[in-house]
């Protein structure tokens, strides 16, 4: 007999999975939320194309000044070694692109996420909660936190990236946590903007996702292996905040209140 809490987490990672994709469902049928919330992923995309653009270009500048030491060697041996160190540096600056791309688009697009999140809250009916803080603020919060969450990832990145070494774990396990833990964190980001709305400090946010684990990964895993795409990233980025402001409203959602919001499950038809 499957046990009770079984069946409880399956039906909490089915529950996320169903606001994530009933996030993309309210952006499409609300064309020109989806279009206004596009316009941060496009901003922080040109802005990272060009970073990359010119890492490309400068990354033989930077290798050569790095490695004075390799002037003297022999050849083949300094253009072997400068050529993988670039291939490695401009490696280095994808990755680094990839896992910061979410938190600067959410940066770049406070105020254009704010306003989708609190469209989706009025067209569930209920309270639409307003921060009542100054822009400013509101940027200086969200950067924080922002920072916080990344100096988080990077720490389990660290102890994942030790675990690879190890065999058959590091090849198998080590990726599958990999992917929970950022799409853990993403869940995280996303749900910041709902529930920053709210009130709630990341301390207590934390805590929130930490009480549905399951309906977290449920939404943040499929998105973040979606988001290694990052032009895909962009375009899911309007139906990832709808998704993630209905999840932040279950995870709010007092048992006693009448008018708390169903946890959503996906359509059989």
């Amino acid at each position: 007999m499957v046990h009770a809490s079984t069946l409880t987490r399956m039906s909490d990672l089915g529950a996320g999975f169903g606001y994530l994709v009933k996030g993309q469902r309210w952006v499409l049928g609300h064309g020109r939320w989806f279009g206004f919330g596009l316009l941060p992923g496009l901003i922080t995309l040109v802005l990272y194309v060009g970073a990359l653009v010119g890492l490309g270009y400068g990354a033989d500048d930077f290798v050569a000044w790095a490695t004075p030491f390799a002037d003297d060697w022999s050849s083949p041996w300094a253009a072997l070694l400068r050529n993988t160190l670039v291939v490695l540096v401009f490696v280095l600056g994808l990755f680094l692109a990839v896992i910061t791309f979410t938190a600067v688009t959410l940066l770049v697009g406070q105020p254009f996420y704010e306003s989708l999140s609190e469209e989706v809250d009025r067209s569930e009916g209920g309270e639409v909660p307003e921060s009542g803080l100054p822009l400013w603020r509101e940027l200086w919060i969200s950067a924080r936190d922002s920072v916080r969450i990344l100096v988080r990832v990077a720490l389990y990145g660290v102890l994942l990236f030790a675990l690879g070494f190890v065999p058959v774990i590091g090849q198998t396990v080590v990726p599958a946590l990999g992917f929970c833990v950022s799409g853990y964190f993403l869940c995280e980001e996303l749900t910041a903007v709902a529930l920053q709305r709210r009130g709630v400090a990341l301390k207590e946010r934390l805590a929130l996702l930490r009480g549905r684990r399951a309906a977290v990964l449920g939404f943040g895993v499929p998105l973040a292996l979606a988001f290694l795409v990052p032009l895909v990233a962009v375009f899911l980025m309007p139906g990832a905040v709808a998704g993630a402001t209905l999840l932040a409203r279950d995870l709010t959602a007092s048992p006693q209140d009448e008018d708390a919001p169903a946890p959503y499950t996906l359509d059989k038809s």
